[in-house]
Formats: C-alpha cells, structure tokens, sequence
C-alpha cells in the first residue's frame, strides 16, 4: 500500500521555532517529525512512500533522498522507498494528489507531516477494509475540542456530519477530532475541482459526510499537530517521557475506568435529564491528570434506564455528550464510554423487554472492563476501577484490576466501608492523586 505525506506547509505558527527550514524538519527529540513518522510507517511494513513538497522542498529532498540513504541520527538507512511531486505552484493541501493518482494505490495511506504520531496502521488499515468505505478518518479525542472540527457518526461508525470550526454545532458534542490521518480509495480522486488550489477537508471529504462512504476510526493513540510553540513543547516532553511509543495499540495499555454517577457527575438516583448532569468539583482536574499520565480514561456506568424505558438511547448520548463537552472546555477528555443498558428485573411500565435480561455487562460483573480492554488492548493487572459504590469495586476485582472508592456524604451506605479496594478516597480527584503518586 502506498504512503502519501503531505508535507508541502509553511508553518507560519511555528515560525519562531524554526523559520529557516520546513516544518516537517522541526527536531522533536533528536530527530525530525517526518525521520519519526518515515520510521513508524516502516517498521510495520509500509515503505513505498510519496512526500508531497513545496516550500523549502529541497531541504527534505536533499535529506532523504530516495529513502535508501543513511540517517545522520541514527547512522542507519530510513529503510523505504521514496519518490517527490514538487509543486511549483501552491495547489493546496490536496491539489498534488489529483498530479500523482496514476502513481497511487487502489487504497492509500494519506498523512499530514506536520503531526508527531505513533499509531498502529495495520489496525487502522484493517478497520478501513472491513467497513468498505472510500474513506476512513482517525478520530480522537483531544484536550481543545470547542475549537477543533468536530465528526458527527453513526452507530455503525460511518460519518454522518463533518463541522469545521466555523460550522454552528449542537450545544453538547462528543469529542471526536479528525487527526489527520486517512485511508483513502483513489476513487475519491474521480471528481472535477476547477480551482487551483484544493482543499482536502472542505472539497474532498466533507461531502462525502452522510453517503455511507465514510468512516472514523475511533483510536486513543497519539496523534498531535504541533502547529504551535505551545504544542511543540508538549510534544518534546511526551517524546521524552516515552508516551508517544506507549500510546501505540500494538503496546499493551493501562486505563483507570470511571463510574459515572457519584464518580464524575453530582449523585442524583437515576439520571433521566440532561439538565441534572452536573459535573462534581475537581472532576476535571482528575481527568485532566489521567490524560497527562499515559492512563486510559475510560468510563464504565450501568444505565439501566434505558432497559427501563425511562431515558432512550438518543436521551442518553445527550447526556454523554454533555459530559464530554464540559470537560473539553476545562482541557481534559474521555477515551471511551460504555454503559450497559439492561436490567434484570421486570414489571416496569414502558420497559424494553429485550433489554430485560441478565447480562454480562451490569457491574458488578466485569464485561464493560472485559470489552474496552479487547478494543484497547488493555492489561487490567496493571489498570484501576474507581467509582463511589460496592458494585464498582467488585466489577473492578472482577475484571482483576486495583480497585478505588470514592467515600461521600452524599452516599452515606458506603461511607468508610470495606470492599477490599486498595484505595479509598473522599473524590475522584484524591483517589486519582493517590493512584498516581
């Protein structure tokens, strides 16, 4: 499969980092973002490579050459197969792919250079071909979703609405960014652009939204644009530290799963209103630590409302998203949520009788755990479950992970009980203090 980089930008925002070279040429650590993102397409076997280039082309041509060359960091060759299209003229961010498409494969890789990643491609890939889509886009959620492009999908993953940034969007939203990184079908390439220069989201992609052609891929891994002074030096530390490598799926993870009610929200009962949903202080500075750490922040809840007939899937992913957006405007995100949404016992009026079942999901059973690490490759040893209530730590000792209580005035039947947790904790935020240190 072929790898198309686009490394053709200015970086103006960046400029007093380096103006002198390109932007794909910045040093994080002691290498260029593109010698990172060259090392991690090949050693999982993508090393037939396009680069796109314009300003200052020649400094990353005369540095790569035509891959076989040896890296003055590493003293060994990039190991891939490279070819240029240099544009003379600026075509945009996506006018040099309609140049080279007879160049291309069926399906591709397409890349920004400008991002310092490390993420699991075959995965990605794999998750392109099953869908069968023209495009797929790797989602995630980050730490400044108010002012990033939001991706509205359906259940089934396909894209079901595209907002930029300067788009109007609904007043709660999950946090779900388009990173950068897409497979493609060249198909996508058979339509008419008659401008000069062509922009990839507003003209390609953004159309495609509701057509059943396109997917996200929703991944936790790391995947950072460095555009700013502010995010490069984020983006060093994380180099540094080692979790950008970490982050990668193909690495085992660790994740602190998160009741909802009680844990992150004011305890209320059952939660029917998207009005009630109140976020409980500290709560974001909590997760804030969690994202920072290399941790998984995953929530875990059983709602059984919807198997109630009380609150309707579409009722509860308001909820969520509301959830999400308030934390996204304080700077920390979720990795995930699941929720169960059955009951066991009948006799409700209005009850979904299919959903009235006894599952494997409902804590204190751990198949909420079980699932996420499947889907994430997590290593429940060495993760964490905290929430406010017994049934959170025996799902946690159930699924074989450390467990923490949050103790409240709010919950009094939990209040300085034992349940065999190895943490206790007044709120999220000491417990995650205390796990941390």
């Amino acid at each position: 499969m072929k790898t198309v980089i686009m490394a053709g930008g200015k970086g103006t925002r960046i400029s007093s980092i380096a103006s002198d070279i390109p932007k794909p040429m910045i040093k994080i650590g002691d290498k260029p973002v593109l010698e990172h993102e060259i090392e991690c397409l090949r050693e999982q076997g993508f090393t037939d490579i396009i680069i796109t280039v314009s300003h200052l082309g020649n400094i990353i041509m005369d540095y790569f050459g035509d891959g076989s060359k040896v890296s003055p960091v590493t003293g060994k060759s990039f190991g891939v197969n490279i070819e240029y299209y240099f544009e003379k003229e600026p075509l945009g961010n996506a006018g040099a792919l309609f140049k080279i498409k007879d160049k291309l494969s069926d399906d591709f890789l397409l890349l920004n250079a400008d991002s310092m990643f490390d993420i699991n491609f075959k995965r990605f890939v794999e998750y392109h071909q099953k869908h069968g889509g023209l495009v797929t886009l790797f989602t995630h959620p980050n730490s400044h979703p108010y002012d990033s492009g939001l991706i509205i999908a359906n259940d089934d993953g396909s894209v079901e609405k595209w907002l930029t940034k300067e788009d109007n969007r609904s007043t709660y939203y999950k946090n779900r960014v388009n990173a950068g990184l897409h497979v493609l079908n060249k198909k996508v390439l058979d339509i008419e652009i008659t401008t000069p220069k062509v922009d990839l989201d507003r003209q390609i992609l953004k159309p495609l939204s509701g057509t059943h052609k396109m997917f996200c891929y929703d991944s936790p891994e790391y995947v950072k644009d460095m555009g700013t002074p502010d995010r490069y030096y984020s983006v060093c530390n994380d180099c540094n530290s080692g979790l950008i490598k970490a982050k990668n799926l193909q690495n085992k993870q660790k994740a602190i799963f998160l009741d909802r009610d009680g844990t992150i929200n004011e305890y209320i009962g059952f939660l029917r209103k998207v009005d009630d949903f109140k976020l409980l202080e500290g709560v974001t500075e909590a997760i804030k630590k969690i994202n920072a750490s290399g941790y998984l922040a995953i929530v875990v809840t059983n709602q059984p409302v919807i198997a109630r007939g009380e609150v309707t899937t579409e009722e509860l992913n308001t909820i969520h998203n509301k959830m999400e957006t308030l934390l996204g405007l304080e700077g920390s995100y979720l990795d995930a949520v699941y929720y169960c949404p059955h009951h066991p016992d009948s006799g409700f009026e209005g009850e979904i009788k299919e959903l009235k079942i006894d599952c494997d999901c409902r804590k204190p059973k751990p198949g909420l755990l079980l699932k996420a690490a499947v889907d994430y490759n997590i290593d429940l040893s060495k993760s964490w479950m905290i929430g406010d209530s017994e049934t959170d730590v025996k799902a946690g000792i159930n699924a074989e992970c450390k467990t923490a209580l949050i103790t409240t005035d709010n919950k009094t039947d939990d209040n300085n009980k034992e349940y065999n947790q190895n943490v206790t904790g007044d709120s999220l935020l000491d417990c995650v203090n205390k796990i941390l240190s």
